[in-house]
């Protein structure tokens, strides 16, 4: 006689669609490794990806930043990164302009202009302005049509930094190195100084509020001149030139060196930190080029520590891939990070 009772043991049943995946969440970013969360595809999940992986610096009280050579190591599309943090807006503002402007002015004239007896050389053509702009207005969803309503167009190409999500900073290092930071954590960095000058009982504090409130919203740019500054200043209350030398004190500006009447805006108690990211890039490269290949697999390279920076390997590394002195190249056992050869 046949067995008809039910089975106990269990079957998987199949769903018609699987199961999303958990979010992360930002606060299990900082226990994950490089590798497995090496590239991103979106600019600003990438910032935030690593303003949570910042390392804790002991003795130096200052906010997460990011460099831009680690957004470029991040992203695969480094136009993207650059269209997002508003480094060649430029390009399509201009091209909105030219395009409003009449058929006949000389400026549309010229793009009808054909080259004849000119001879192309060998490999791939070069990349000419109009197929540039026409990438970045298939990657930003928008039409040439789009550019004959100005207002409708300046809105359609912001940028993070337009919108005051993100501030970026020109580094004092010697090299062309930017650091971004999301414009809330400035705001802390400033109300930190602010607080601290107000326990040693500085006079004048209210510049800070001044220079949040007016001159942090309104410039944009990483430098600002002198008179423009203090006219934002203005709209607080009577500028001095004890306000202009508190600021500088305090570390959120520092005068350029060809032009004492320009200023770059700066992140306070980045000093040390500056210094440790200096002799970091030089400690781990000359690590890696002194192993018998110059490489090394990168879960085992980020378990280094550095000796000479308060920054981790992590942030060291993602900085020189970006800046193109090391590669990835892919391995059965995962990647392996190399040097480049001059």
């Amino acid at each position: 006689m046949e067995n008809t009772s039910p089975s106990t043991s269990r079957k998987r049943q199949r769903d018609d669609e699987p199961e999303p995946e958990p979010e992360l969440e930002l606060n299990d970013a900082q226990f994950l490794t490089l590798e497995e969360n090496f590239n991103f595809s979106d600019t600003l999940v990438a910032l935030r990806m690593m303003s949570a992986q910042f390392p804790l610096i002991e003795k130096v009280t200052i906010q997460p930043f990011i460099l831009r050579s680690q957004l470029y190591s991040s992203l695969k599309d480094r136009t993207q990164v650059d269209r997002d943090l508003e480094m060649r807006k430029t390009r399509l503002r201009w091209f909105g302009h030219v395009q409003r402007r009449s058929l006949d002015t000389p400026v549309r004239r010229c793009e009808q202009l054909a080259l004849v007896g000119t001879r192309r050389g060998r490999g791939r053509p070069k990349k000419y302005r109009g197929e540039v702009i026409m990438r970045d207005m298939a990657r930003l969803q928008i039409s040439e049509d789009m550019a004959l309503d100005r207002k409708r167009w300046r809105s359609s190409i912001k940028s993070l930094r337009r919108e005051r999500v993100i501030r970026t900073f020109k580094l004092n290092t010697g090299q062309d190195d930017h650091a971004i930071m999301f414009l809330d954590d400035y705001f802390s960095q400033i109300d930190r100084v602010s607080k601290r000058l107000e326990a040693q009982k500085q006079e004048d504090i209210s510049v800070f509020e001044w220079f949040k409130e007016h001159v942090i919203h309104s410039k944009l740019d990483p430098s600002i001149g002198h008179d423009e500054l203090c006219s934002l200043l203005s709209l607080g209350g009577k500028v001095k030139e004890e306000h202009i030398s508190l600021l500088i004190n305090a570390g959120l500006l520092t005068r350029q060196l060809i032009d004492p009447n320009m200023y770059w805006f700066a992140i306070p108690n980045i000093g040390s930190v500056l210094k440790g990211l200096s002799q970091g890039r030089k400690e781990l490269m000359s690590f890696l080029n002194r192993r018998k290949y110059k490489e090394m697999a990168m879960a085992s390279l980020e378990k280094k520590r550095l000796r000479l920076s308060p920054l981790d390997m992590r942030f060291h590394l993602r900085d020189l891939l970006g800046s193109g002195h090391l590669k990835t190249v892919e391995s059965p056992t995962g990647l392996v990070v190399k040097v480049v050869k001059d």
